[in-house]
C-alpha cells in the first residue's frame, strides 16, 4: 500500500495541526522513552521494548501531524515513513527501525519473546529514530 491508497482508504487523514499538538506528541515520546530506560534498569525488559515502541509511535505521529495528516491506523504511519524515504526525505534505515520496534513489540506483547539483549537493541535505534524525526521537525 502506498500514501494514496492510504488515504483513499482512511488510514491517514489530511488535516492540519498546531505546533501545540506537535510538541504534545514530541513530549509523550520523550516521557515513553524515559520509561522504556527505566524498564530496563529494572529488568523488566518486556515493558522496555513496548514503551520503545510507543515512543518511536509518538514521534512518528509528530512528524505525520506536521505532513497534515492524522493516522486512524498504526501501519499508516510506517506507510509515510516508507513514502518519506522514497522521496529522500528519510533514510530507510529509520523505516526499518521503526519495522523493527513494531515487530518487537508485538513479539513481546502477543509471543512472550522478549530479552536484555532485545530491549537494549531498541533502546539504541529509538534514541537514534527519534533523535532523526525530531530534526526533520525542525526544517
Amino acid at each position: 500500500m502506498n500514501l494514496k491508497e492510504c488515504v483513499e482508504r482512511g488510514f491517514l487523514v489530511p488535516e492540519h495541526f498546531s505546533k501545540d499538538l506537535i510538541e504534545k506528541e514530541l513530549a509523550e515520546s520523550e516521557y515513553d522513552y524515559s520509561r522504556a530506560q527505566k524498564a530496563f534498569a529494572d529488568k523488566d525488559y518486556k515493558w522496555a521494548i513496548i514503551q520503545c515502541y510507543y515512543s518511536m509511535f509518538h514521534a512518528a505521529k509528530a512528524l505525520c501531524f506536521k505532513q497534515s495528516y492524522r493516522e486512524k491506523k498504526h501501519i499508516a504511519l510506517l506507510i509515510l515513513l516508507e513514502e518519506l524515504s522514497k522521496e529522500g526525505k528519510l533514510e530507510q534505515k529509520y523505516v526499518t527501525y521503526f519495522g523493527a520496534s513494531v515487530d518487537s513489540r508485538e513479539e513481546a506483547d502477543y509471543n512472550y519473546h522478549y530479552s536484555s539483549e532485545i530491549a537494549q537493541h531498541n533502546l539504541k535505534i529509538t534514541l537514534e529514530f527519534n533523535l532523526k524525526i525530531k530534526q526533520l521537525l525542525n526544517k
